[in-house]
């Protein structure tokens, strides 16, 4: 069964941003072509940023009509051998461990070949942004 914008479980985890990577990464086991995730502010920037740095197509906003909240539908982007762009993600600061980073202790993931996304004071960006603008924060995710 296809999963649809009325069949999006939307119940309440105490660590939204890993089941947000939990279904992108199932999806994308799943060879799916978009996930559906309960939308918050957070998971939106996150969003923002995987599009950004060219990891998923797209993400778009939408209401279901059962009325239980907001929807995040990310796309996907295909290589063109038919392979996802996203070949893994991993959550580093969890709800019991925060992990946070200094402007100089910025981690690089794959040697720089991956993405790292952080909150900082600023709002949530690349490594590669808060490099730019000098800036530390909490550590989110790897993505690569």
């Amino acid at each position: 069964m296809a999963a649809t914008a009325t069949t999006v479980n939307i119940g309440v985890t105490s660590d939204p941003i890993a089941d947000m990577l939990t279904r992108i990464r199932n999806a994308t086991k799943a060879r799916r072509a978009e996930v559906y995730v309960p939308n918050s502010r957070l998971r939106g920037e996150v969003a923002r940023v995987l599009q950004e740095e060219g990891y998923i197509a797209g993400f778009e906003i939408e209401k279901p009509s059962g009325g239980a909240g907001e929807l995040l539908k990310i796309s996907f982007k295909m290589r063109p051998d038919r392979q996802r762009v996203i070949s893994g993600l991993k959550r580093i600061s969890k709800p019991g461990l925060r992990v946070y980073a200094r402007k100089t202790e910025i981690p690089r993931v794959l040697g720089g070949l991956g993405l790292v996304i952080l909150s900082t004071s600023e709002g949530v960006m690349s490594g590669r942004q808060a490099l730019r603008k000098g800036l530390g924060g909490e550590v989110l995710c790897y993505v690569w």
